[in-house]
């Protein structure tokens, strides 16, 4: 019976593929890191870094991590100042709160997590930081410039053609007025109370116990934790190992680079 060498051939390179996968696992194990290529549980991070400005990319990066079923636990690694308070209540609760529902979540404050980043650390179901980060910071503002006097120096007038009175609120060109202030402290107002109960609610905390502290002022690692902000102190491995052990996960960490952002497996 004549051989098909198209069928032999093959046959011929899936057999090649099984050794070389053989040859590969064996030496994976012998270098104690067979399981590696099983590994079937991971720990996923998100860095969250710089002023928050667009939630769109971490949102699909933590809604990547939700749809993995290999992934059991998520870091939310928050290295920012915090910015924009639209992006960072949307990371909040359209990316992480809705993640815990299906894996459990740690933040991992780095050197900084301070406003819109201590919001977002908030959603996860436990909060590290490091003994020396700043965090905090919990309040609202707005900055505007009045530069009448400089255009007047050089001799410009702006003219400003509107249709409501409020249309050029803030305008850098004149005074703002007594009405036009107590609009923009409502505002604010608004945001921070909002902020406030966004807090308690993630801490558990009362809403006049984070109003206590909701001044703007910030915390070192150490000093959040005496308040109740932050649950332990650690770096970003012990964040982690901490995401593992609430998930039920057992071992130590391997990083490995995906799409979605830095993946640890465990062994």
């Amino acid at each position: 019976m004549r051989r098909h060498p198209i069928l032999f051939a093959f046959v011929l390179l899936i057999l090649m593929a099984m050794v070389f996968s053989a040859v590969i696992f064996s030496v994976s194990a012998l270098s104690g890191k067979g399981k590696s290529f099983l590994a079937s549980e991971k720990v996923g991070v998100v860095t969250v870094a710089g002023v928050i400005t667009d939630a769109r990319e971490t949102v699909q990066q933590l809604e990547e991590l939700g749809q993995d079923d290999s992934v059991r636990a998520v870091v939310v690694r928050i290295e920012t100042p915090g910015g924009g308070v639209a992006p960072s209540q949307e990371i909040y609760g359209a990316a992480v709160r809705e993640l815990r529902k299906k894996k459990k979540v740690v933040a991992s404050i780095g050197a900084i997590g301070a406003s819109g980043g201590y919001l977002i650390a908030c959603a996860a179901d436990r909060i590290v930081a490091n003994p020396g980060s700043i965090t905090g910071s919990i309040s609202a503002v707005m900055h505007l410039l009045n530069a009448e006097g400089l255009l007047s120096k050089i001799g410009l007038k702006p003219a400003v053609i509107k249709s409501g009175k409020y249309k050029d609120i803030g305008s850098p060109s004149r005074e703002i007025t007594p009405e036009e202030r107590a609009l923009l402290q409502a505002l604010i107002h608004d945001m921070n109370d909002h902020f406030i109960d966004t807090i308690g609610g993630g801490r558990k905390m009362s809403r006049e116990k984070v109003k206590a502290i909701a001044d703007g002022r910030i915390f070192s690692g150490r000093q959040a934790k005496q308040v109740g902000l932050i649950d332990e102190l650690g770096d970003m491995n012990q964040a982690i190992a901490l995401a593992g052990a609430i998930s039920g996960m057992k071992g130590n960490p391997e990083q490995e680079a995906r799409s979605a952002g830095a993946y640890y497996l465990y062994e």
